[in-house]
């Protein structure tokens, strides 16, 4: 039995067989329409007083019939994956516009979004007659360029409209040749383009939020920065001020249409939120744009995951992403819902769904349990350190504030410095040896940033574990950051919630290389008691050589070490 889709709800008996007698067309691959099909369209909109379409495979059979109202089409699904990359959906959309309109802005996203072959409305005249045809098509994206918003090529173009008695294109060849233009186009970015992909940055600013703009820029650049690290290609950035973040789709409808045609006309296959998506949201944004979505949290476990080295950090990475993904499984796959089958699998049984998450709890469990094992390891070489009477200074700060380089420039190790966020992922510890034979260990941390993933923040509080033994800490802040306020707050926000707020500790200010002389003197003045460093330049670092030892003399003294204190430190 065939079935109509859409708003059928109200309809006659009469108007559903109308409806059903649809499928019994064919459409030659030769044309896009055909007289016949236009007539029964029309037929069916005069009945039903909405629009009508069909899906039109390339084999010429009428795939699905869809009913609207009388201003719009709502589209069944047709697949949730997209088209292969370099082809085209394979079906074509004909439908009915009752007033004589063209295109409309939903039609020509429905297009895009959904890769149609193509799509053409059938416009009628008030008698309900085939009039004329408007008609569209994808295109590949437009070369790159440092092109203005004025020079902007769309993803799309469009034809008419055109009396129906005169449309004489090929649909076959037009088709092929849009396909072989797309596969160029496809294999040209391979070459050129980043391996990771190219995506657009999405930030929805509440008005009610005060400094809402110029919090959101800041908030933009840093997701700007964490795509970087995680090696996306940013081709965009859309922001949005709104009263309150939309509860479906967090953006606006119209402005989530605007980004879909925009990835098409960048090439982006995904969208980069700077919000945590609950798993509804990022469902339903997913299934509007037919675009990969992720959010904040998402991306940040990424690079986390390609960070991490050490046993135990990957450890840590694995049991955030399983704590992340656990309650978005089901919004994965909608077969996941069904009763396994077959032999075995009879009986009351459990859905795939539920197997997927007795085994991610079952795996979190066993982490849990190895990241404890690992914790125990942990404190015993603290235990060790404490007994050797030896003092620990943490270096901690915001991500990319320069602190692993600190740590090489201090003590001559060669720990792998880059300029990304979450550079160092792995506690790392070295020797600091000062003159007299005195010496402290120094630790490199993780670095920290605004709104740290609730899951990744459990998982690596152990790391953490290391700074609270510390005798003083290094806050070392990135001084040529334009948020470098900003971050000051959310590293003490920070320490103060791993109860580490009452350690000493020495606030660093680091690449002032890159801030003018009168910059560094503001800098000095406003902050007080700070220690201004270029971490790349090891004579920078005397006066903080000398006020760590000041600060570090009563440990000493507890330790019967000698209290003097020579300026040089000793190479390592």
């Amino acid at each position: 039995m065939t079935q109509v889709f859409g708003n059928t709800s109200g309809l006659a008996p009469h108007a559903h067989r109308t409806l059903e007698r649809i499928y019994r067309r064919r459409v030659p691959l030769d044309a896009i329409t055909t007289p016949e099909l236009n007539r029964v369209l029309a037929e069916a909109s005069q009945e039903t007083r909405r629009q009508v379409g069909v899906l039109v495979a390339r084999s010429g059979d009428i795939e699905q019939v869809i009913v609207g109202d009388t201003s719009k089409l709502m589209l069944p699904d047709v697949g949730r994956l997209r088209a292969a990359e370099g082809r085209l959906r394979g079906v074509r959309l004909i439908h009915t516009h009752l007033f004589g309109e063209e295109l409309s802005k939903d039609d020509i996203v429905d297009l895009v979004r959904l890769r149609l072959d193509l799509l053409a409305a059938v416009l009628l005249t008030p008698e309900g007659e085939p009039r004329s045809i408007h008609y569209a098509y994808n295109v590949p994206p437009a070369p790159r360029s440092k092109s203005t918003e004025a020079e902007r090529v769309p993803p799309y173009r469009t034809v008419g409209p055109v009396l129906v008695g005169r449309l004489d294109v090929n649909f076959g060849e037009l088709v092929r040749s849009l396909e072989d233009e797309l596969a160029r186009s496809v294999k040209a970015l391979k070459i050129n383009e980043a391996k990771d992909g190219r995506a657009i940055l999405v930030h929805v600013a509440e008005k009610s939020k005060p400094d809402s703009l110029r919090h959101a820029e800041e908030r933009l650049r840093e997701l700007a920065e964490l795509a970087r690290t995680a090696g996306v290609d940013v081709v965009d950035t859309v922001l949005q001020v709104r009263d309150r973040l939309d509860p479906r789709h967090v953006l606006g409808k119209g402005k989530l249409d605007e980004v879909v045609l925009r990835s098409a006309e960048l090439d982006a296959h995904t969208l980069i939120f700077d919000h945590d998506l609950s798993p509804s949201q990022a469902s339903s944004i997913s299934a509007r744009t037919e675009l990969k979505v992720i959010d904040r949290t998402q991306l940040i476990l990424d690079i986390f995951a390609q960070h991490a080295e050490s046993s135990d950090g990957k450890l840590q990475v694995e049991l955030a992403q399983l704590k992340y993904a656990l309650p978005r499984l089901a919004q994965k796959d909608d077969s996941l819902s069904r009763l396994t089958g077959g032999i075995g699998g009879r009986g009351p049984g459990e859905t795939k769904l539920e197997i997927g998450r007795r085994r991610a709890k079952e795996r979190v469990s066993h982490l849990e349990s190895q990241l404890k094992k690992l914790s125990q390891e942990r404190q015993q070489r603290r235990k060790r350190r404490a007994r050797a009477a030896i003092p620990i200074v943490s270096v901690v700060g915001y991500t990319n504030a320069g602190k692993s380089t600190l740590l090489n420039t201090l003590t001559g190790a060669e720990v792998i410095t880059e300029d990304k966020l979450f550079a160092t992922l792995d506690p790392r510890s070295r020797r600091l040896r000062f003159p007299e034979e005195r010496e402290v260990v120094i630790t490199d941390t993780v670095g920290f940033i605004r709104d740290l993933p609730p899951d990744l923040f459990t998982a690596f509080r152990a790391t953490f574990e290391e700074v609270a033994d510390a005798t003083l800490l290094l806050h070392v802040v990135d001084a040529s950051d334009p948020s470098a306020a900003q971050h000051i707050r959310t590293t003490e926000e920070l320490l103060a919630e791993l109860d580490l707020a009452e350690i000493p500790r020495i606030l660093v200010f680091n690449k002032v290389d890159r801030l003018e002389p009168d910059q560094r003197r503001q800098l000095s003045l406003r902050h007080g008691d700070v220690v201004l460093v270029s971490a790349i330049e090891p004579v920078s670092t005397k006066p903080l050589l000398e006020k760590m030892a000041a600060m570090l003399a009563g440990k000493w003294a507890e330790s019967a070490l000698y209290p003097a204190y020579s300026v040089e430190p000793v190479e390592v």
